[in-house]
């Protein structure tokens, strides 16, 4: 599953027709590090600096975070650590240029990208909470993920065997439905990406070592 991405870009963000970034974010994200989420409220799209990785209101310690960066859309309304940010439709978007999956290569894992053809930003779903522990307000969210085994693209990447995710990619022209999306609406979003609109190539992890990369030849 997705544990690691580029964040859109701004020049991306420009094209994309979206507000400006106020803060700075950085070039590749991981599990516990900050990432931009664009969300709606009563004013309209706007964006948060949060952790990958959503911290449940009950958390003690941000620990978490390093383990729940990816939802699974099946049980989001029954794990502790989601049901109540999917019971309150608490639904955003982490808007990327590229997200990394392991695929694997004569038993090795090789680390490979997944961008759009176009090489326009993207949409991926995502569930978000804040929370405070010790007077510190955190801000969180995962990305929410689904059954790929008969996806043509990300069937192939994981480790072997029959349980295969991909992280689901809301459709540009869906963008302000999924923002406004209800629990009662939540399954309509729930499909694969058109495999036709992206591409995926071996991407060398970068010389900076992290728990995260190490899982790579």
């Amino acid at each position: 599953m997705c544990a690691n991405f580029k964040p859109v870009t701004r020049v991306q963000v420009h094209k994309l027709q979206l507000p400006d970034v106020p803060f700075d974010y950085l070039e590749e994200v991981y599990p516990a590090y900050n990432l931009p989420l664009l969300f709606k409220s009563e004013y309209g799209l706007e964006w948060r600096s949060v952790m990958f990785g959503l911290v449940p209101k009950w958390a003690q310690d941000k620990s978490s975070a390093k383990r729940t960066y990816n939802a699974r859309n099946e049980t989001l309304f029954e794990k502790p650590s989601f049901q109540e940010a999917a019971f309150k439709g608490k639904f955003g978007v982490i808007p990327v240029t590229e997200f990394y999956e392991a695929k694997y290569i004569d038993g090795k894992a090789q680390r490979w990208g997944v961008r759009r053809k176009d090489g326009q930003g993207f949409f991926i779903a995502a569930i978000y909470e804040i929370c405070k522990i010790n007077d510190e307000v955190i801000r969180s969210a995962s990305m929410i993920t689904m059954d790929a085994i008969d996806h043509p693209m990300m069937k192939e990447f994981h480790e072997p065997g029959n349980i295969k995710r991909s992280v689901i990619v809301i459709p540009h022209e869906r963008l302000d439905e999924w923002l406004s999306v209800g629990p009662a609406n939540f399954k309509s979003f729930i499909e694969g990406f058109p495999v036709e609109e992206f591409e995926c190539s071996h991407v060398p992890k970068p010389k900076v070592e992290t728990p995260q990369l190490n899982f790579f030849d």
